[in-house]
């Protein structure tokens, strides 16, 4: 919310329960977001005003959360405010709260395409640029610019979930796994499944319901793709049947060709480590598990369902 003065109404220095001061009464946000390059990835950073709290490094557009705002909202918001970014073309998929004890700096993950420009606007940027990310990372990190304190210290975290989850599902062994007559309408079962699956995309995930080893799984919460593999009498469901987030993927012979398929799709520098299958079939675990996919079964993705 925003008064006559035109200042948020979250702007204002708190102190926390550990005895830090912090600008934000109802907490602060940013936006990190990144985007591919033939060089590999990118993140976009604020050089922050010398006269703002550790005025000269880098860090994230961001700022105070207004009282009426969530956090995602408010990293949009200030990522405008601060770097002239449209909301356009940008896909937030997950949310890391830093806690300092009754205050927390929510911190918005999310990917841009290529042709994303950010220009610094208004006072609080001396400049906004798009850092190659090995110059954050590693010995790299020596020659790279000069962080934000709170920034550097969430770095790692941010940088193990800087990819989408994917969850790649393996819809003819999720359906069987319920003994509920799926065998009369293979298609229908597929079906329903897939449109119950929207709910991931659309509400997200926990990251404590995410297993070790995905780097959401140090997330607040994750926002995944779906991909839904189909094969044998359930491939005569189309698109339209895929709500929003939900991607359906028709296999021509073996599902479970299709599925590793799936798994191995995208830059094979991200080592997959992004990338969970729900299936029971200890065949595909071993055949994609080499890949960098970790597996659950169908009961966690059922029990997510409802």
């Amino acid at each position: 919310m925003t008064g006559p003065d035109g200042r948020g109404d979250g702007d204002g220095w708190v102190t926390c329960e550990l005895g830090h001061r912090h600008w934000g009464i109802y907490g602060a946000a940013g936006l990190l977001l990144h985007r591919p390059t033939a060089s590999g990835d990118e993140v976009l950073l604020q050089h922050r005003a010398t006269w703002s709290h550790h005025g000269g490094t880098w860090g994230l557009l961001g700022g105070a959360r207004h009282s009426d705002e969530s956090a995602v909202e408010a990293a949009l918001r200030e990522a405008a405010e601060e770097g002239g970014l449209s909301p356009d073309g940008v896909q937030v998929h997950g949310r890391y709260d830093d806690a300092h004890g009754g205050w927390s700096y929510a911190t918005a993950l999310a990917a841009a395409d290529a042709s994303t420009q950010a220009r610094p606007t208004g006072g609080e940027s001396i400049d906004v640029g798009w850092i190659p990310v090995d110059r954050l990372d590693g010995n790299d990190a020596a020659d790279g610019p000069p962080l934000h304190p709170g920034f550097a210290a969430s770095w790692p975290i941010l940088r193990a979930a800087l990819h989408p989850l994917t969850v790649v599902v393996d819809a003819a062994n999720v359906v069987g796994s319920r003994p509920d007559g799926w065998w009369r309408d293979r298609a229908g079962a597929a079906r329903r499944l897939i449109r119950a699956c929207g709910v991931l995309p659309r509400d997200g995930l926990p990251g404590d319901e995410l297993p070790e080893g995905l780097g959401a799984a140090r997330l607040t919460r994750s926002w995944p793709q779906v991909v839904v593999v189909v094969e044998g009498a359930a491939r005569e469901v189309g698109a339209e049947d895929a709500p929003p987030g939900v991607a359906l993927a028709v296999a021509a012979g073996s599902g479970d060709d299709e599925v590793v398929a799936a798994v191995q799709r995208g830059d094979p520098a991200r080592r997959r480590v992004d990338v969970l299958v729900v299936t029971a079939d200890r065949g595909l675990r071993d055949r994609v598990t080499p890949l960098g996919a970790l597996c659950v079964g169908p009961r966690w993705l059922t029990d997510r369902l409802g």
